[in-house]
């Protein structure tokens, strides 16, 4: 049953980052009720993973406040949207930190792609204004690609396999 649960959370979340992906490519905005609901979404997560609050959990807030720590600091700088900030915040809670390494590596590859084509179309434009990239679209892609990766049934029973 937990199993089931467990899933259940994780396509919450799928849709929860897709959703986060179009509202950031079509306004530029990830809303806060969306980052609310995957922060608040964790916690059962955790609680159906049978994850233990020493040092499971702790792991994860730690996380999740290095992030944001670090992430605010960038915000302050210009160098990254709120609603970005609060997203990766809310998916360190969600996702163990050697695989939220991986994520952020990947969210990095995307963006830089996204950066690219979000540049050439802006100078095909001849559009003078600052160029705004949809960050919530690398976001979301690396954190699928993490979670389908490792959390799914598929993922699970390949790392027996492999194990």
């Amino acid at each position: 049953m937990n199993e089931m649960i467990q899933y259940g959370l994780l396509a919450a979340l799928a849709i929860a980052l897709v959703i986060a992906a179009i509202t950031d490519l079509t306004s530029r905005r990830i809303a806060n009720w969306l980052n609310l609901a995957v922060a608040v979404g964790a916690p059962l997560f955790w609680l159906a993973s049978g994850m233990d609050l020493w040092p499971d959990i702790a792991w994860q807030i730690g996380l999740a406040l290095v992030t944001f720590v670090v992430l605010a600091g960038l915000f302050a700088l210009g160098g990254m949207g709120g609603g970005d900030v609060k997203l990766l915040t809310a998916l360190a809670l969600w996702i163990e930190p050697a695989l939220f390494l991986q994520m952020i590596v990947l969210m990095a590859l995307i963006g830089g792609v996204l950066t690219v084509l979000f540049g050439g179309w802006h100078v095909m434009r001849r559009k003078k204004t600052k160029i705004a990239i949809p960050y919530g679209v690398a976001i979301a892609s690396a954190s699928l690609l993490v979670l389908g990766a490792h959390y799914l049934p598929a993922a699970s029973s390949t790392a027996a396999i492999a194990g």
